[in-house]
């Protein structure tokens, strides 16, 4: 497992949601939305799954994911790649239910907040439709990307 620096942690904590990447079974990779709810410095990443889809499925058959996660405004991301294992929701203690929910919780605020702010009502609210948590994938991070150009790197 690789440390993961505390510019990353902190990167990875302020983004609504990454992009993790599976393999299939025929080879193509799989993108699907998720959430960190915990960072491990040592190199362990706990993911969200509400749904328990292609993503668990893919990991079966194959550990091998990234997360990647960008910032257009600061022009900067990172990709982290290593070796996830699927389990099952019984995993998924009292804490990392609770951050979940606050989670979801703000996501929801925020949209309300942007929504009321440009004058656009919705009746509909995706966070506040999503199905309790099904999975909680652990990945052991082997290897961490820089996505940013080599000039704006922080190093």
């Amino acid at each position: 497992m690789k440390q993961i620096p505390e510019i990353v942690i902190e990167f990875l904590r302020s983004q609504g949601f990454v992009i993790l990447a599976s393999i299939d079974t025929k080879g193509f990779p799989h993108t699907s939305c998720k959430d960190i709810v915990k960072i491990e410095p040592s190199g362990k990443i706990y993911v969200i799954d509400v749904y328990q889809g292609l993503t668990a499925e893919n990991i079966k058959h194959n550990p091998q994911v990234s997360i990647s996660a960008v910032d257009e405004h600061k022009f900067m991301g990172y990709c982290l790649k290593g070796k996830a294992r699927d389990m099952a929701a019984d995993a998924i203690n009292q804490e990392l239910a609770r951050f979940w929910e606050d989670k979801i919780t703000s996501r929801l605020a925020k949209r309300l907040l942007h929504n009321l702010a440009q004058d656009k009502a919705r009746a509909h609210h995706p966070e506040a439709s999503l199905p309790k948590p099904k999975h909680l994938i652990v990945i052991a991070v082997e290897e961490i990307i820089d996505l940013a150009p080599y000039y704006l790197r922080k190093e």
